[in-house]
């Protein structure tokens, strides 16, 4: 296990990235189903848009996956780093969706 730093920014980066269960720093893990799943829609999206409207339904389900992830992270993360990563994930989606909307 990591040592705990000292001083204010060495405490502040442990309090932002230390896992609060194991007490290792944790920046980024290996991705969970809900990324592999984005990860593969988006690319079954891509392959298929020559056809709009399957194209189309694979986009939606990469924008659930993606959700579930940020959702996931934002309410479950392993330290305040990991949760940040969810809301900001989250807040970009939904802008990502409002603006396709949009247009």
């Amino acid at each position: 296990m990591d040592q705990e730093r000292t001083g204010p920014i060495g405490r502040g980066f442990d309090w932002v990235f230390r896992d609060r269960t194991t007490g290792a720093i944790t920046i980024a893990q290996w991705p969970n189903l809900p990324l592999w799943l984005f990860g593969a829609l988006t690319l079954a999206a891509w392959a298929t848009r020559g056809t709009p409207t399957l194209a189309s339904w694979l986009s939606v389900g990469a924008d659930l996956a993606l959700a579930w992830w940020a959702l996931d992270e934002l309410l479950r993360g392993v330290n305040p780093w990991r949760r940040f990563l969810g809301a900001a994930t989250l807040f970009g989606l939904v802008a990502l969706i409002t603006l396709r909307r949009a247009a």
